[in-house]
C-alpha cells in the first residue's frame, strides 16, 4: 500500500480514533501463522533499548566518512562528516571522534550500518518513531502495541514485582507529545503491558513511593476508592471487560512494586559516587533535582548530559532486579538533541559526550556481573541525517531545511536533513556476534545502503528471535490477526547472531 502523506493534525486524529477503538477490544488471543508448536531457544532474557530520538547522523557517529574541517565559505557538497574518525577495539572498524569509549567495547558488539527507514511520505519524526517502536507505519485502525508490550504479553515479567516495560527519560509535555504517547503504550493488549514511566532517573526512587505525607493506610484507602470508582463510573464502563480488567491488573502490579524489596533498584543514591561518575560526565549530586534544571535555556544541554547517564545506570540496576524491557532515551524534543536542524556539529559534540561513557559503562558493568550474554542492548534512532539530501536518493522528499550555497558559520556545519536510506544500529550481548559489522554504505554522497539492507520488520524479528519469540506470532484483535512483525513477514537476520538461528 502506498504511504499516505498526512499532516500532524491528521496523524493525531487517526491515533486518537485507534486508541478509542482499543478500549472496546476484547481479550487478544494468541494465534499463529505456521506451526503453533514452534519453540525457539532464547539467547536473551532482557532487552535494553538506548533510543537516540531525533535522527542520529550515521556519518557523524558509527559510519564515519571523509572528514572535512570547517572553513568559512566552504561548499556544503564537500561535507560528509564534520568529525575525524577514530579507531575502535576491532581492526578495520572506525567510529566518529567523540565515541572512543564505545569504540573500546566494540569487540563485544555488532554494528548494523544498513538500517533503512520506511517510506512514510513527508518526514515527521513521530511517524518514524511510531513505526520503529511498533513495527507498523501509521495510521492504523487499531492501537498498535509497543514492541515492549508485545514482549511483556508473550513472555510475562522476569520478576512479578518489577515492571516488565520501563521507559526512562522521555517526558510527554513537549512537541509532538500526543504522537509519542500514542505508541508508548500497551495498545490493544491492555494497560498492564504499558510502560512504567520514569522521566527523571535521579528521582526514580520517588516513583515507587507513596506521595510525601501519605500514610500507608491512607494510600490503601485511596487505592480502594479508585477501584470502586473505576468499576462503577461511566468511565469504567467505557471499555471492554478485558481493557477494564487489564487496568485493574496494572494497579495490582504497581501496588506489588511499592511493597516489594525490588523497589530499591530504583534508588540511585545507593550507588557510590565513583560509579555514578563513570556514567555521568562530572558525576551527580543527588541533593539536586534534574527536573529543576530542565528548561530550554542554557541549563538544558548540561542537564540532558547527566540524565542519559543516570538513565543507563538505572537500566543496569533494573536488569539486575529482573526487568524484561527497558528503554533509555536521550529524549526526543523538536530541534534539540539529535534533531539537528542547525548547529549540527556543536550539538553532536554534546550528544556524544552524553552517550559515550554511559553506553560503554553499561556494557562493561553487565559483562562484569555476568548479565551481558543474556541482555540484548540495542542503540538506535528513527533515521539518519545528511547535509544535502532529504529522504532517499530514489525517493526524495520536499526539503525542510534551507542550505546556503556557501557555509559561512558553524550554524550550517553539520548534518541537518533527514536521510532514510542508511542508518546505524549498534547491538551488544543477547547472542549477537562480537566485533562484527553488517551492511555496507557508499563512501560518497549519497551515502546509501549498498549491501545487506535491514528494514524494521527484520530488525524486530531479530529482537524477538533473541527473546525466543517467533515473528509469526500474532494476537487476534477485531477478529483478525495482528502479527508481532507486519503481516508476519519479518525474518531474523541470521548473520547478526553468534550461533545459527
Amino acid at each position: 500500500m502506498k504511504p499516505v502523506d498526512f499532516s500532524r493534525r491528521e496523524f493525531v486524529r487517526t491515533l486518537s480514533a485507534a486508541t478509542l477503538g482499543a478500549l472496546g477490544a476484547g481479550y487478544p488471543r494468541a494465534v499463529w501463522a505456521g506451526d503453533e508448536t514452534e519453540k525457539l531457544a532464547a539467547t536473551a532474557d532482557t532487552v535494553v533499548v538506548l533510543w537516540m530520538g531525533g535522527g542520529m547522523a550515521a556519518t557523524e557517529t558509527f559510519d564515519p566518512k571523509r572528514y572535512t574541517a570547517f572553513e568559512a565559505g566552504m561548499d556544503p557538497n564537500r561535507v560528509l562528516s564534520t568529525f575525524p574518525s577514530a579507531p575502535t577495539a576491532v581492526d578495520g572498524i572506525r567510529f566518529s571522534a567523540g565515541l572512543e569509549k564505545i569504540g573500546k567495547v566494540m569487540d563485544r558488539g555488532t554494528l548494523i550500518r544498513s538500517y533503512t527507514a520506511g517510506d512514510l511520505g513527508f518526514i515527521l519524526h513521530s511517524k518514524h518513531q511510531y513505526q520503529w517502536h511498533t513495527g507498523y507505519a501509521p495510521p492504523q485502525s487499531v492501537a498498535c502495541p509497543h514492541i515492549a508490550a508485545m514482549i511483556s504479553r508473550t513472555l510475562g515479567p522476569r520478576d512479578p514485582a518489577v515492571p516488565a516495560f520501563i521507559n526512562i527519560g522521555q517526558r510527554f509535555d513537549g512537541g509532538e507529545s500526543e504522537e509519542l504517547k500514542a505508541f508508548t503504550t500497551g495498545g490493544f493488549l491492555g494497560s498492564e503491558f504499558g510502560p512504567f514511566n520514569v522521566p527523571f532517573p535521579d528521582s526514580a526512587r520517588d516513583t515507587v513511593l507513596p506521595p510525601d505525607g501519605m500514610t500507608p493506610s491512607r494510600f490503601e484507602n485511596r487505592d480502594r476508592f479508585f477501584r470502586r470508582l473505576l468499576e462503577a463510573s461511566p468511565i469504567g464502563q467505557l471499555g471492554s471487560d478485558h481493557q477494564r480488567d487489564s487496568l485493574l491488573r496494572s494497579l495490582d502490579n504497581a501496588h506489588r512494586l511499592l511493597s516489594s524489596p525490588a523497589a530499591k533498584a530504583f534508588d540511585l543514591t545507593q550507588e557510590k559516587p565513583e560509579t555514578v561518575a563513570k556514567y555521568v560526565p562530572g558525576g551527580w549530586d543527588f541533593s539536586r533535582k534534574l527536573d529543576a534544571a530542565f528548561t530550554r535555556d542554557g541549563n538544558y544541554e548540561k542537564a540532558n548530559l547527566q540524565r542519559f547517564g543516570l538513565g543507563c545506570l538505572l537500566a543496569r540496576r533494573l536488569v539486575e532486579a529482573g526487568a524484561r524491557y527497558i528503554e533509555v532515551t536521550t529524549e526526543y524534543i523538536p530541534f534539540l538533541n539529535w534533531d539537528t536542524h542547525e548547529h549540527g556539529h556543536e550539538k553532536l559534540t554534546n550528544m556524544k559526550l552524553s552517550i559515550d561513557g554511559a553506553v560503554a559503562q553499561l556494557v562493561l558493568d553487565l559483562e562484569e556481573r555476568g548479565l551481558l550474554d543474556r541482555t540484548l542492548i540495542v542503540l538506535a534512532s528513527e533515521f539518519s541525517r545528511d547535509m544535502m539530501m532529504e529522504g532517499k536518493p530514489d525517493k526524495p522528499i520536499k526539503d525542510q531545511v534551507p542550505d546556503p550555497d556557501k557555509i559561512e558559520t558553524l550554524t550550517h556545519y553539520g548534518m541537518h536533513r533527514h536521510f532514510t536510506d542508511a542508518g546505524c544500529v549498534l547491538m551488544f550481548g543477547g547472542g549477537v556476534k562480537r566485533g562484527h559489522v553488517h551492511g555496507v554504505t557508499a563512501e560518497e554522497r549519497p551515502c546509501r545502503t549498498l549491501k545487506d539492507r535491514v528494514v524494521i520488520e527484520d530488525l524486530h524479528a531479530s529482537i524477538y528471535r533473541a527473546m525466543g519469540i517467533s515473528s509469526r506470532l500474532a494476537y487476534e484483535i477485531e477478529k483478525r490477526p495482528f502479527y508481532v512483525t507486519r503481516d508476519g513477514s519479518g525474518k531474523p537476520i541470521a548473520p547478526l547472531f553468534s550461533k545459527p538461528v
